[in-house]
């Protein structure tokens, strides 16, 4: 069923991750009919306006003016305008400022459109190989070291298969700190230059991805797939836990050191683990 934009309408249109012959025949034709496009990167969307013969007039729509775009957008809705909302690969507003300009519109009780396509989160699930019943997406990882591993902690008791996006420059420190907060025998899967020419699907632990990446210099842009903890894994109560670890500290390993192991074997906070291992009685000499 074939409909003209409706005026005062955002459409959010799916554009190629890589390859142009993923676009729709419903994205071409609402790009082709709407009155403006907000994109993302207005010259890397002209690539793709221009291989579709698309005419339409475009107006930049980003992380750094977004706060000023955003009032001016909603007032050529509100005068009955129809845009269409592109980033430069996938779905908008998953990982981009899309969001806010969705919510704004609903806010102001503007129509919203969704105009499906492809997204590199699923495109690379679906070919991973990992669980698919229950995934939870988390985006870019903090850029950070610490901050990326205390966010990895606070995911690692995580039974669904997590789906991470990841830049070149960054794979190997975020594989690394992967391994030591969830420890390197989890499965994980990593999917680069989806759709495109040389597009890659790795399979492995994690243990063996930070050997493979060791002798390559990572390239392209990365999503990550990694296993959960299997949803059987028994829980320890507290009074277990305490007794793992005052036998892991006997051993002569310090508190923060005996908190870390527990919880790789367990799949708890280590800041969880080592408040409880605070709690106990000092270790006679």
């Amino acid at each position: 069923m074939q409909t003209d934009p409706k005026p005062g309408t955002l459409y959010v249109v799916g554009t190629p991750i890589g390859n142009l012959e993923d676009i729709t025949f419903r994205a071409v034709r609402i790009l082709q009919t709407v009155n403006l496009i907000a994109a993302e990167d207005t010259r890397h969307t002209g690539k793709l306006l221009q291989h579709f013969e698309i005419k339409t007039p475009q107006i930049s729509y980003h992380e750094h003016n977004r706060q000023s775009r955003i009032p001016e957008l909603l007032e050529y809705m509100g005068n009955g305008q129809a845009i269409a909302l592109v980033s430069d690969a996938g779905m908008p507003g998953i990982s981009d400022p899309g969001y806010e300009l969705v919510k704004a519109c609903v806010d102001a009780g503007l129509p919203v459109v969704p105009i499906p396509g492809a997204s590199a989160a699923i495109t690379a699930l679906s070919g991973a190989g990992l669980p698919t019943d229950k995934f939870v997406f988390e985006g870019f990882l903090p850029a950070k070291g610490q901050k990326r591993r205390e966010y990895l902690e606070f995911l690692q008791g995580e039974s669904r298969t997590l789906i991470f996006y990841e830049s070149p420059h960054r794979l190997r420190e975020s594989l690394q700190d992967l391994a030591t907060v969830w420890g390197g025998e989890r499965q994980i899967v990593l999917a680069r230059e989806l759709t495109k020419i040389y597009e890659e699907f790795w399979r492995g632990t994690i243990a063996e991805a930070i050997a493979y990446y060791s002798q390559r210099e990572p390239q392209g842009e990365y999503t990550l797939v990694v296993a959960g903890i299997p949803p059987h894994q028994p829980q320890l109560t507290e009074e277990q836990l305490k007794a793992e670890l005052v036998q892991l500290i006997s051993q002569g390993i310090s508190r923060s050191q005996a908190s870390r192991q527990l919880a790789k074997i367990t799949s708890l906070p280590r800041r969880q683990l080592y408040q409880l291992a605070l709690s106990l009685a000092p270790h006679p000499e």
